[in-house]
């Protein structure tokens, strides 16, 4: 089995979310890509999922089925759109500027669309996943 994931950050090592609070709460401003748009992933979330499956299969209510899978969270959005819900739910005050892709300088080109279709994954496991909002939530207040 694999699972496929895009966009992760959680409350450990270098990712999206916490350059994005580092550089809020440095700068009055940051610029933030907005025509690429994709699904956050909390890292959390990905090994809550990955954990339900293995403990379904290892008790036998479930059927390991091989294959490739998706795993993101629900909702989807733009790094712009990512970065201001961070500022905001963190209670910061840095503005957020919408920037093109080709007016970023980026050391590797990036999708314009890199949504995941998780359909698969929850109908082979039954997986119930959260919105990247609600997500976001809990990994900020573990930051604070």
């Amino acid at each position: 089995m694999i699972i496929r994931t895009a966009w992760l950050y959680s409350s450990f090592g270098n990712n999206f979310v916490k350059t994005i609070l580092r550089n809020a709460a440095e700068k009055e401003s940051l610029k933030v890509v907005f025509d690429q748009t994709g699904t956050p992933t909390y890292a959390a979330d990905l090994a809550g999922a990955i954990m339900n499956i293995i403990s379904g299969v290892i008790r036998n209510q479930i059927a390991m089925n091989s294959g490739i899978y998706n795993y993101s969270n629900e909702g989807v959005c733009s790094w712009y759109d990512f970065a201001s819900e961070i500022i905001k739910e963190s209670g910061l005050t840095c503005q957020v500027l919408p920037v093109l892709t080709k007016d970023y300088p980026q050391t590797s080109k990036r999708p314009a669309y890199s949504v995941l279709d998780k359909s698969k994954i929850k109908e082979n496991y039954g997986l119930s996943i959260p919105h990247w909002r609600d997500s976001l939530i809990k990994c900020l207040k573990l930051l604070k």
